[in-house]
């Protein structure tokens, strides 16, 4: 049984794509194999520069170049990654899909991996008693922080995991359909007021002054999709809300 897709650069076909069950390996570089690995004709890349083991639900990635790290990002997570040293051998990835992205000589060639659907079990504590565990963040989604906080990270919960985050002029326009009354002012009112509920910095009768908003933004949107406190489906709180038809 199949559990693990590869799916080279600029495939054009199912019929193209790697599949390799549990306990198997493919390697890939630069030479042609016999075997069915994955051919990269580069001249920037390893002959032999790597192999791929499938292992049941997730897949290992050995990083066999001498002198180039391989980064394996997930293309759902807003800019979640994990580097694979050269030399590293088995190294775990965990992801659903992944995009491995090898640095060859000035460009920088990637290739899919598709693994199995993640399982999960029920996470809800019946019949426990004592007191409930406190949220780790406690987030209202209706009020107009979480509206502001969705703003800051919709570029890299889009697909976009580098992109930079949004100007305040910026978010006050994108917010405007569904908050008219949106103004410069209440967005960074909101942006201290979430630096403060999520402890990534002290209230304002302890705050130390000068720093910038820039990085209470980027601080910000680095916690919120570190820890999924924001998610794609989130961000139908940027929706214009419907108008009342007239009668």
């Amino acid at each position: 049984m199949y559990s693990i897709i590869v799916v080279p650069p600029s495939c054009g076909s199912v019929a193209e794509q790697l599949r390799i069950g549990t306990g198997d390996r493919i390697e890939f570089g630069r030479a042609e194999t016999d075997s069915g690995g994955l051919t990269i004709a580069h001249e920037g890349v390893s002959r032999v520069a790597g192999e791929i083991a499938a292992h049941r639900t997730f897949w290992l990635l050995s990083n066999l170049s001498e002198d180039q790290t391989y980064v394996v990002e997930n293309p759902e997570g807003a800019g979640e990654h994990i580097k694979v040293a050269p030399g590293r051998v088995d190294a775990p990835v965990p992801f659903e899909l992944s995009r491995v992205t090898l640095p060859a000589a000035g460009d920088l060639l990637s290739f899919d991996v598709w693994a199995p659907r993640h399982a999960f079990r029920s996470v809800e504590r019946r019949g426990l008693e004592g007191a409930g565990t406190v949220p780790a963040f406690a987030l209202d989604r209706t009020k107009r922080y979480f509206a502001v906080l969705a703003a800051l990270c919709e570029r890299r919960l889009r697909g976009e995991p580098r992109a930079p985050l949004p100007a305040v002029e910026e978010i006050v326009e994108r917010l405007r359909p569904s908050w008219p009354k949106v103004s410069r002012s209440a967005v960074y009112w909101n942006i201290d007021y979430l630096a403060v509920k999520l402890r990534l910095r002290p209230g304002p009768e302890t705050a130390e002054p000068g720093r910038r908003t820039h990085g209470k933004k980027e601080s910000l949107a680095s916690l919120a999709l570190r820890f999924d406190l924001v998610r794609e489906d989130d961000l139908m709180v940027l929706a214009p809300v419907p108008s009342r038809a007239k009668r």
